[in-house]
């Protein structure tokens, strides 16, 4: 019988993860005078989703707190959007790729969306 990893195994979880990376990877690229601006917020917002989603998962037995950390969560995956289109319009990243990442985003909320909803079905 397969172990729980907890929050590791929600699916939105390894979504916002896997998110962060390639945006992390994608930020390599950026312009070395877009460090302090661009590049590190859009790390930070992206990162943050996955680290609300870990720290909420833990309070799932509290469906206040649960809830008020999966709606942080959903404000920084909108953040990220955000940045996102910054990035674009800025030539740091391809329209094609934006849209990819939004999308992933998009679904990130969907999911979130789902989770704030719904509570009791991760207590």
């Amino acid at each position: 019988m397969p172990t729980s990893q907890g929050f590791r195994d929600l699916k939105v979880y390894r979504l916002a993860f896997r998110l962060a990376m390639e945006i992390f990877h994608e930020s390599k690229r950026f312009p070395r005078e877009e460090k302090f601006s661009l590049t590190d917020q859009i790390h930070r917002a992206s990162r943050s989703e996955a680290s609300n989603i870990g720290e909420g998962y833990r309070k799932q037995r509290y469906p206040k707190k649960f809830v008020s950390k999966m709606v942080d969560a959903d404000g920084e995956a909108t953040e990220t959007q955000v940045w996102l289109e910054f990035a674009e319009c800025c030539g740091c990243l391809s329209k094609k790729r934006e849209s990819e990442l939004r999308m992933g985003y998009e679904e990130v909320g969907r999911m979130l969306g789902g989770m704030i909803a719904h509570p009791e079905r991760f207590s």
